[in-house]
Protein backbone atom coordinates (compact mmCIF):
# COMPACT_ATOMS: atom_id res chain seq x y z
CA UNK A 1 0.00 0.00 0.00
CA UNK A 2 2.82 2.43 0.81
CA UNK A 3 4.29 2.04 -2.69
CA UNK A 4 0.87 2.96 -4.15
CA UNK A 5 0.82 6.12 -2.04
CA UNK A 6 4.30 7.12 -3.18
CA UNK A 7 3.53 6.22 -6.78
CA UNK A 8 0.33 8.24 -6.71
CA UNK A 9 2.14 11.20 -5.21
CA UNK A 10 4.75 11.05 -7.96
CA UNK A 11 2.06 10.68 -10.60
CA UNK A 12 0.03 13.58 -9.21
CA UNK A 13 3.11 15.77 -9.32
CA UNK A 14 4.08 14.70 -12.82
CA UNK A 15 2.15 16.00 -15.81
CA UNK A 16 3.61 13.41 -18.17
CA UNK A 17 1.70 10.57 -16.47
CA UNK A 18 -1.72 12.22 -16.41
CA UNK A 19 -3.58 9.08 -17.68
CA UNK A 20 -2.67 7.39 -14.39
CA UNK A 21 -4.27 10.13 -12.28
CA UNK A 22 -7.68 8.54 -12.47
CA UNK A 23 -6.27 5.47 -10.73
CA UNK A 24 -4.57 7.47 -7.97
CA UNK A 25 -7.40 9.82 -7.03
CA UNK A 26 -9.55 7.05 -5.52
CA UNK A 27 -6.57 5.80 -3.50
CA UNK A 28 -5.78 9.30 -2.18
CA UNK A 29 -9.45 9.94 -1.49
CA UNK A 30 -9.69 6.65 0.37
CA UNK A 31 -6.61 7.47 2.45
CA UNK A 32 -8.03 10.90 3.36
CA UNK A 33 -11.40 9.37 4.28
CA UNK A 34 -9.73 6.75 6.47
CA UNK A 35 -7.64 9.40 8.21
CA UNK A 36 -10.77 11.49 8.90
CA UNK A 37 -12.68 8.44 10.14
CA UNK A 38 -9.74 7.58 12.41
CA UNK A 39 -9.74 11.16 13.79
CA UNK A 40 -13.50 11.10 14.38
CA UNK A 41 -13.40 7.62 15.93
CA UNK A 42 -10.45 8.30 18.24
CA UNK A 43 -11.87 11.65 19.33
CA UNK A 44 -15.42 10.44 19.88
CA UNK A 45 -14.23 7.49 21.96
CA UNK A 46 -12.99 10.06 24.49
CA UNK A 47 -16.36 11.83 24.82
CA UNK A 48 -19.29 11.04 27.12
CA UNK A 49 -21.58 10.16 24.22
CA UNK A 50 -19.83 8.34 21.39
CA UNK A 51 -22.98 7.91 19.27
CA UNK A 52 -23.97 11.59 19.42
CA UNK A 53 -20.40 12.57 18.60
CA UNK A 54 -20.00 10.28 15.60
CA UNK A 55 -23.45 10.92 14.15
CA UNK A 56 -23.09 14.70 14.54
CA UNK A 57 -19.69 14.81 12.90
CA UNK A 58 -20.45 12.38 10.09
CA UNK A 59 -23.66 14.20 9.20
CA UNK A 60 -21.91 17.57 8.90
CA UNK A 61 -19.90 18.01 5.68
CA UNK A 62 -17.60 20.52 7.38
CA UNK A 63 -16.06 17.61 9.31
CA UNK A 64 -14.31 16.48 6.14
CA UNK A 65 -12.16 19.62 6.28
CA UNK A 66 -11.16 19.12 9.92
CA UNK A 67 -7.58 18.01 10.39
CA UNK A 68 -7.49 17.89 14.19
CA UNK A 69 -9.59 17.83 17.35
CA UNK A 70 -9.82 21.64 17.34
CA UNK A 71 -11.43 21.53 13.90
CA UNK A 72 -13.89 18.88 15.03
CA UNK A 73 -14.64 20.97 18.14
CA UNK A 74 -15.51 23.97 15.97
CA UNK A 75 -17.84 21.81 13.89
CA UNK A 76 -19.50 20.59 17.09
CA UNK A 77 -19.96 24.17 18.33
CA UNK A 78 -21.85 24.87 15.11
CA UNK A 79 -23.92 21.72 15.58
CA UNK A 80 -24.69 22.95 19.10
CA UNK A 81 -25.67 26.36 17.75
CA UNK A 82 -28.08 24.75 15.27
CA UNK A 83 -29.72 22.59 17.92
CA UNK A 84 -30.01 25.50 20.37
CA UNK A 85 -31.56 27.73 17.69
CA UNK A 86 -34.00 25.00 16.71
CA UNK A 87 -35.00 24.61 20.37
CA UNK A 88 -35.44 28.36 20.87
CA UNK A 89 -37.59 28.53 17.73
CA UNK A 90 -39.76 25.72 19.10
CA UNK A 91 -40.06 27.48 22.47
CA UNK A 92 -41.14 30.70 20.76
CA UNK A 93 -43.67 28.80 18.65
CA UNK A 94 -45.11 27.21 21.79
CA UNK A 95 -45.30 30.60 23.52
CA UNK A 96 -47.18 32.07 20.53
CA UNK A 97 -49.77 29.29 20.81
CA UNK A 98 -50.91 30.69 24.17
CA UNK A 99 -49.85 27.73 26.27
CA UNK A 100 -51.51 26.65 29.47
CA UNK A 101 -50.48 28.82 32.41
CA UNK A 102 -48.41 26.00 33.89
CA UNK A 103 -46.30 25.95 30.69
CA UNK A 104 -45.99 29.68 30.10
CA UNK A 105 -43.59 30.41 32.95
CA UNK A 106 -41.17 27.51 32.31
CA UNK A 107 -41.20 28.20 28.57
CA UNK A 108 -40.39 31.84 29.29
CA UNK A 109 -37.48 30.76 31.48
CA UNK A 110 -36.29 28.42 28.73
CA UNK A 111 -36.43 31.22 26.16
CA UNK A 112 -34.05 33.22 28.37
CA UNK A 113 -31.81 30.18 28.88
CA UNK A 114 -31.52 29.52 25.17
CA UNK A 115 -30.91 33.21 24.55
CA UNK A 116 -27.95 32.92 26.93
CA UNK A 117 -26.70 29.84 25.11
CA UNK A 118 -26.92 31.48 21.69
CA UNK A 119 -25.67 34.93 22.67
CA UNK A 120 -23.12 34.03 25.33
CA UNK A 121 -22.03 30.41 25.57
CA UNK A 122 -21.70 29.59 21.88
CA UNK A 123 -19.81 32.77 20.90
CA UNK A 124 -17.50 32.17 23.88
CA UNK A 125 -16.84 28.58 22.81
CA UNK A 126 -16.29 29.53 19.17
CA UNK A 127 -13.83 32.29 20.01
CA UNK A 128 -12.04 30.14 22.57
CA UNK A 129 -11.60 27.18 20.19
CA UNK A 130 -10.37 29.56 17.49
CA UNK A 131 -7.84 31.23 19.78
CA UNK A 132 -6.68 28.01 21.42
CA UNK A 133 -8.13 28.92 24.81
CA UNK A 134 -9.67 25.51 25.40
CA UNK A 135 -10.54 26.06 29.06
CA UNK A 136 -12.96 28.84 28.06
CA UNK A 137 -14.31 26.66 25.25
CA UNK A 138 -14.99 23.91 27.78
CA UNK A 139 -16.68 26.36 30.16
CA UNK A 140 -18.90 27.80 27.44
CA UNK A 141 -20.04 24.34 26.39
CA UNK A 142 -20.58 23.18 29.96
CA UNK A 143 -22.65 26.32 30.58
CA UNK A 144 -24.79 25.47 27.54
CA UNK A 145 -25.36 21.94 28.84
CA UNK A 146 -26.32 23.32 32.26
CA UNK A 147 -28.74 25.84 30.73
CA UNK A 148 -30.50 23.04 28.84
CA UNK A 149 -30.77 21.02 32.06
CA UNK A 150 -32.08 24.02 34.00
CA UNK A 151 -34.68 24.65 31.33
CA UNK A 152 -35.93 21.08 31.61
CA UNK A 153 -35.98 21.26 35.42
CA UNK A 154 -38.51 24.12 35.33
CA UNK A 155 -41.25 21.78 34.15
CA UNK A 156 -43.28 19.67 36.57
CA UNK A 157 -42.42 16.87 36.64
CA UNK A 158 -38.99 17.26 35.08
CA UNK A 159 -38.74 15.30 31.85
CA UNK A 160 -42.33 16.06 30.91
CA UNK A 161 -41.83 19.25 28.94
CA UNK A 162 -42.86 19.64 25.32
CA UNK A 163 -39.14 20.13 24.52
CA UNK A 164 -37.58 17.32 26.57
CA UNK A 165 -35.97 15.63 23.56
CA UNK A 166 -34.59 18.93 22.29
CA UNK A 167 -33.17 19.84 25.71
CA UNK A 168 -31.55 16.41 25.89
CA UNK A 169 -30.05 16.83 22.41
CA UNK A 170 -28.61 20.26 23.28
CA UNK A 171 -27.22 18.92 26.56
CA UNK A 172 -25.61 15.90 24.89
CA UNK A 173 -24.01 17.88 22.04
CA UNK A 174 -22.74 20.49 24.50
CA UNK A 175 -21.23 17.79 26.73
CA UNK A 176 -19.49 16.16 23.76
CA UNK A 177 -18.14 19.52 22.62
CA UNK A 178 -16.91 20.38 26.12
CA UNK A 179 -15.10 17.05 26.26
CA UNK A 180 -13.32 17.88 23.00
CA UNK A 181 -12.03 21.05 24.60
CA UNK A 182 -10.94 18.96 27.59
CA UNK A 183 -9.02 16.63 25.25
CA UNK A 184 -7.13 19.65 23.92
CA UNK A 185 -6.24 20.71 27.47
CA UNK A 186 -4.48 17.41 28.17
Amino acid sequence: MNSNIVMCFVVVCSLSFSPLLSHCRPVLSSIAANKLNDLIESTCKQTPNYNVCVSSLRSDPRSSKATDVEGLGLVMVDVLKGKAQETLDQINDLLKQSPKPELKQPLGYCALSYGAILNGDIPQATEAFTKGNYKFAEEGCNDAANEADLCESKFTPPGSSPITQMNTAVHDVAAVTASMARILLA
